[in-house]
């Protein structure tokens, strides 16, 4: 554990952290002191993530949570605040499997259920749990809601066209909701990344993509480390460094903004 954390006495909770990034932001977190509640969609993946964390000394609880359930984020949120009096951090990383909405393919040959699928899923899971948090945290006077997107929030690869849109209304929400909350002291910031080269989603989408343009999976991904201006790839861990200063008191004067991680691939 690192003699300097700067989470320490942070009760953070992470959705969708049997995934590839949400597992590797709330191992982050918990390295920073922060004790973490975790859920997912499956139990074991969770409790996986919650024994590595034990395993290094951190603290971290486990549980099923289907984000897309109004009812039942609430009731999570409202447990945790009586368990442990607050709640100072929360990230949403659930989401579908990159085939699910079509990724890698055009926009003209997109059905209009897969272009749906982030909007109906992703969105709407963010839009839940933000809201959740928003009404504790208001009453607290304090929290930091952490969105998560990626570089097709803007255009600049074929194929991206359903996850981009999703992506493009978070980052719109987080202006909104950080507009109506943080006068209360609640901070809202979304944290844009590049394609991380070791996640599920990227993985599954490099096959997809290597087939369809007759290359090797190693040559896609090639070409994404040539995105981006320092030309290298990005990974999960990349990702799950950012949330630990946003989520901190020395990023306290960030809200209603996007953090831009792409490392000049999408630029505004």
């Amino acid at each position: 554990m690192s003699s300097t954390q700067i989470l320490q006495e942070k009760y953070a909770v992470v959705f969708g952290a049997g995934g590839s990034i949400g597992a590797a932001v709330a191992k982050e977190f918990a390295a920073q002191g922060a004790e973490l509640f975790l859920s997912g969609h499956t139990k074991p993946g969770v409790e996986s993530v919650t024994k590595q964390i034990a395993a290094n000394g951190g603290r971290a609880h486990a549980t099923v949570i289907d984000t897309l359930d109004d009812a039942a984020v609430n009731q999570y949120i409202d447990d945790i605040a009586k368990q442990v009096g607050k709640v100072d951090i929360i990230l949403d990383a659930a989401g579908p499997l990159a085939k699910e909405y079509g990724n890698g393919k055009n926009a003209v040959d997109l059905p209009i259920e897969e272009f749906m699928v982030p909007l109906a899923t992703m969105l709407k899971s963010r839009f839940i749990t933000a809201r959740a948090a928003a009404r504790l945290m208001i009453k607290q006077h304090s929290g930091v809601i952490i969105f998560v997107t990626g570089s097709p929030a803007r255009a600049h690869v074929p194929g991206a066209t359903a996850i981009g849109a999703a992506f493009g209304a978070i980052e719109n929400l987080t202006q909104n909701l950080a507009f109506e909350i943080s006068p209360f002291g609640v901070r809202v910031v979304c944290l844009r990344t590049l394609a991380n080269t070791d996640s599920r989603s990227i993985q599954d989408t490099m096959y997809l993509l290597a087939d369809k343009l007759n290359l090797t999976k190693d040559q896609a991904m090639a070409q994404i480390a040539q995105s981006n201006f320092l030309k290298v790839p990005a990974t999960v861990q990349d990702t799950a460094n950012a949330p630990v200063l946003i989520a901190s008191d020395r990023a306290r004067m960030l809200t209603g903004t996007v953090v831009n991680a792409t490392a000049g691939a999408a630029l505004d």
